[in-house]
């Protein structure tokens, strides 16, 4: 007879993301958030209290929780410029796993530390890309693989930035592309006019533009900026047919904002677009 492994986990940082992620394991028997801590104590004792953890387990000092806790799963939920440092922190503090929520770090070289230090401790690294389980997404993975549009040759997405949405965007063209490995990477941005534009307290691009090639021959081209003009949020373009995800997403048409269907597909010879039926759990 098996006996069931229950997990510690620890929240590091409190607010709303926080509280998602507690929320989350709430439902998995195999894990317990036994404590949290925030440097804003009063979102510490919020995330407590809707999760029945005592007081005297909601930290303001996430090493004082490391090192009295001693969590086998960590969160991270604060804002990018402390995760590589905290990452470093649970590393040192033994735990197994990390759920850190995107993005990794505000640079390349931050992101590339906490990686590797996470590999030489041995401890497990993910990332929240969490859009891989939405529905709208399968779908399109679904109908760019099964010959719905022929051969997948192209993918495409639009959104505000690179830093914070960009990074989702990244991570669906991967996901629609089972994973293919990037044979090269070309990039540009543009902060002219800028004007103090950030997000998570980093400063982002006015527009860029990223162009992907895989190794199997797809190739990927992002753009990013208030005014990207994709009319739609992701694009997969093959040999016969058209997939576009979020239809006029979050754009002004004509002086008003309209939306149009969460998936839509333009197979070859048809007459006009088809919105197929997504599963929900």
């Amino acid at each position: 007879m098996s006996t069931l492994v229950v997990f510690k986990v620890g929240i590091i940082g409190s607010g709303n993301r926080g509280k998602a992620h507690a929320r989350a394991y709430a439902f998995s028997d195999e894990v317990d958030v036994v404590a949290c801590s925030d440097i804003d104590r009063k979102k510490a004792l919020a995330l407590g209290g809707e999760q029945k953890i005592p007081r005297s387990k909601a930290y303001v000092n996430h090493k004082r929780m490391l090192a009295r806790e001693e969590p086998d799963i960590v969160s991270i939920c604060t804002w990018p410029g402390s995760h590589a440092q905290i990452v470093l922190d649970c590393v040192e503090s033994n735990v197994k796993a990390i759920f850190l929520e995107k993005p990794m770090a505000p640079t390349w070289g931050e992101s590339k530390k906490l990686y590797y230090a996470c590999v030489d401790g041995g401890v497990i690294l993910a990332v929240c890309h969490q859009r891989r389980f939405a529905p709208i997404f399968i779908k399109a993975k679904e109908l760019a693989n099964d010959g719905t549009i022929g051969e997948l040759h192209r993918i495409e997405g639009y959104c505000p930035d690179l830093f914070d949405w960009g990074t989702h965007w990244f991570d669906m063209f991967f996901f629609y592309n089972n994973d293919e490995p990037a044979e090269w990477v070309m990039g540009q941005i543009n902060l002219e006019g800028q004007e103090g534009d950030s997000v998570f307290g980093v400063p982002v691009e006015t527009h860029g533009l990223s162009y992907i090639k895989w190794k199997n021959g797809v190739y990927g081209l992002m753009v990013t900026g208030n005014d990207s003009g994709g009319r739609c949020a992701n694009r997969l373009i093959g040999t016969k047919g058209i997939i576009e995800l979020d239809i006029f997403w979050e754009h002004k048409i004509w002086g008003e904002k309209k939306t149009g269907p969460l998936v839509r597909v333009l197979r070859e010879g048809a007459i006009g677009w088809e919105t197929p039926e997504l599963k929900y759990p």
